[in-house]
């Protein structure tokens, strides 16, 4: 077992911070598609 095995910074699980990732990116998608069909509603 090398070093990096036995002394890791975090032991948390690695699927929280990729589910994390997934719902943070998905929103930030969702508010620029939300604001263009506000916007696209307005321009009519």
């Amino acid at each position: 077992m090398n070093e990096f095995e036995q002394n890791v910074q975090s032991k948390r699980n690695d699927a929280i911070d990729a589910g994390m990732g997934f719902v943070v990116s998905f929103g930030f998608f969702a508010l620029i598609f939300i604001t263009a069909a506000v916007v696209q509603f307005v321009a009519r």
